[in-house]
């Protein structure tokens, strides 16, 4: 009967060894990485004039440019900002939204930077946002 347990026991020490050096059982799935999203929100009226920078393409087109400057990847988005004045009153403006990712916030300021000349703004918002990244490619 001893031998019989001993037996059994190393079977399944044996199988267990198996599966996990020679990973029978699957590979291990890697833990995501721990990664910042930034998204910026870029209006795009003049902060001076409050008039549009331009059509929706033109926009588009310039942001594409000044971000290929600073970033490798990136996803613009569009949106319709709006928000209630000192007066009462209700503005609209054409916004941008930004997506970035495997980036630092130094570079993500420096791209801020020049999205406010190039769009004559007082500012861009920008979040930060905890995130986990995958790139995922299938099984």
């Amino acid at each position: 009967m001893t031998q019989k347990i001993s037996a059994i026991a190393l079977a399944l020490a044996l199988a267990a060894f198996g599966l996990s050096v020679f990973n029978l059982a699957g590979a291990p799935k890697p833990a995501p990485e721990k990664d910042i999203q930034y998204v910026m929100y870029l209006g795009t009226n003049d902060k001076d004039s409050y008039e549009p920078y331009g059509e929706p393409d033109a926009v588009k087109a310039k942001v594409d440019e000044v971000l290929t400057r600073h970033f490798e990847g990136f996803t613009i988005q569009e949106a319709n900002g709006g928000w209630t004045n000192e007066d009462g009153t209700v503005s609209h403006e054409y916004t941008v939204v930004i997506l970035l990712s495997d980036t630092t916030a130094e570079k993500v300021h420096a791209a801020a930077d020049d999205l406010i000349r190039a769009f004559n703004q007082s500012s861009v918002l920008i979040q930060a946002n905890e995130t986990t990244t995958e790139f995922y490619s299938g099984k």
